[in-house]
């Protein structure tokens, strides 16, 4: 199948299925005689499982990590569970950052709770202080 055909029957762009092969998450297609791009089933169900794992927010090399695993089918999940626990706690930490920006955007917006002009907006001020908290120990997505 062409590329188009596959974006359409993955949910994926032609773009970034052209990048994720270029990075390797995605195997190689092979060339037609005028070197179009020929993908197959194969091709699909590593579309799939990658868009499932962007979905759940994994990083490339958090997917390119599960991708080589799953290549060892006789091997232990060991490496497979610690994984995913780390990105349980990547998310678990993501959340509590995410609680605090919301915490400080609720604390802007209350400094304009009436119609005014640009130039008194309390909003924009807010923003331009020195005082917005910056999240501390801001957590890395890459494992």
């Amino acid at each position: 199948m062409k590329i188009g055909e596959l974006a359409a029957q993955t949910g994926v762009s032609t773009d970034t299925i052209r990048y994720y092969e270029k990075v390797g998450l995605l195997p190689a297609a092979n060339r037609d005689n005028n070197n179009y791009r020929n993908y197959n089933e194969q091709h699909v169900s590593y579309l799939r499982f990658i868009k499932n794992c962007r979905q759940l927010d994994m990083s490339q090399e958090e997917i390119q990590r599960l991708l080589s695993l799953a290549t060892e089918p006789l091997e232990s999940c060991d490496d497979i569970n610690a994984l995913l626990d780390a990105h349980i706690l990547h998310v678990q930490q993501r959340m509590t950052e995410l609680l605090q920006v919301e915490a400080m955007l609720k604390n802007i917006r209350q400094q304009c709770n009436s119609p005014t002009q640009v130039q008194h907006c309390g909003i924009l001020e807010g923003l331009r202080e020195v005082g917005i908290v910056a999240i501390e120990n801001k957590s890395s997505h890459v494992v």
